[in-house]
């Protein structure tokens, strides 16, 4: 069986291009010509290869890579060994990134999984849906009446698009998933299985039983963000659930309805946000937090895994635990208790003595 290439290399570069690309000087004596072929982690780099290193796990690694070029930040410059040219730079996976792009652009975001262009046979798209010039709609997708979808998207196989949504330019949209009652701005990649603008889980509560109350609002995506695979984030109850500008949500994460997501927030795997939470700006949440809700995270702050968010949280604020606390007191606590057990441990030991 052949071996597949999932995501074809664009072209080489030269040792001055890469240099130039990631704004690492090149060392004197350097052949700038010499050229890069690919980019591989470093125990599996060679001649012809890019890999870079900025964590002190690595440093065994770094020792023996047969790297030819290596971004590395400064306190690991005297490790890259002889044979391998390192390009120091203060934040080398920045750069190392910026050298991928150029090397692999379709990893980027997820493209037409039929490789065609325009709208292929097998999809469904309505006689009154309007799709500018250079849409790609791959087959079983559908495109419900009345939405708009921007130059340069790509709408992959059974995507669903709602009636009246609205897509913008240089988008992505996943296989499988769907998105409804949505305004999505441009360059926002949708991975696959994504749920957008579902109902808002709102009831009217009695003895007698749940009444379903109507979810009436939207969700509007702004530019540049990009929603993890299985991720859904339901539209609002009776106003819009936002998701800010270049905000980055990872896979299998629930956002309930009426949250407002700030600009350039960072939400990790299978984090929760409860109904009308708010994170302000270049808010961290890191795996599986959960948020209780009509909260606000300001604007910085950081929960670290796992925890479970009650309160509201100051601005550039530091939290972990459950329930959370800033992350000094919830490292004392941590102590206190494990040398707590250990005491109580060993005075049980010593009474069976």
């Amino acid at each position: 069986m052949a071996d597949p290439v999932f995501f074809p290399f664009a072209a080489s570069l030269e040792f001055g291009e890469v240099a130039s690309v990631s704004g690492a000087p090149l060392p004197e004596g350097v052949d700038a010509a010499r050229r890069i072929e690919g980019a591989a982690a470093l125990e599996m780099a060679g001649p012809t290869d890019l890999a870079y290193m900025d964590n002190p796990k690595y440093v065994e690694a770094l020792i023996a890579t047969k790297a030819g070029l290596c971004l590395v930040s400064p306190r690991f410059a005297d490790r890259v060994p002889a044979s391998t040219v390192a390009l120091v730079s203060p934040a080398p996976y920045h750069a190392f990134a910026r050298i991928l792009s150029r090397f692999f652009p379709t990893a980027l975001k997820p493209e037409s999984v039929f490789a065609s262009q325009g709208v292929a046979p097998g999809a469904i798209v309505h006689a009154t849906a309007v799709l500018e010039a250079g849409v790609t709609v791959d087959p079983g997708a559908v495109i419900g009446p009345g939405a708009e979808i921007g130059a340069g998207t790509v709408v992959a196989s059974h995507a669903v698009i709602g009636p009246q949504v609205r897509i913008g330019r240089n988008c992505s949209i996943g296989a499988g998933s769907t998105i409804q009652a949505s305004l999505i701005g441009n360059r926002v990649i949708v991975h696959p299985g994504a749920r957008i603008g579902q109902d808002g889980f709102g009831f009217a509560m009695s003895p007698k039983g749940h009444m379903k109350v109507p979810q009436i609002g939207r969700v509007i995506v702004q530019d540049d963000v990009e929603i993890g695979a299985n991720s859904c984030i339901d539209r609002g109850a009776s106003r819009d659930t936002v998701i800010g500008e270049g905000t980055k949500i990872d896979n299998l994460v629930q956002i309930g309805h009426n949250c407002v997501i700030g600009r350039h927030c960072v939400i990790c795997a299978q984090v929760g946000l409860a109904g009308s939470s708010t994170l302000e700006d270049f808010v961290v949440l890191g795996g599986q937090v959960g948020l209780a809700g009509h909260l606000t995270v300001g604007a910085g702050a950081q929960i670290a895994a796992q925890s479970g968010v009650a309160g509201d949280v100051p601005r550039g604020a530091r939290f972990g635990g459950y329930p959370a606390q800033p992350a000094l007191s919830w490292a004392r606590e941590s102590a206190w208790l494990k040398a707590a057990v250990a005491k109580r441990g060993r005075k049980g030991d010593s009474s069976q003595e």
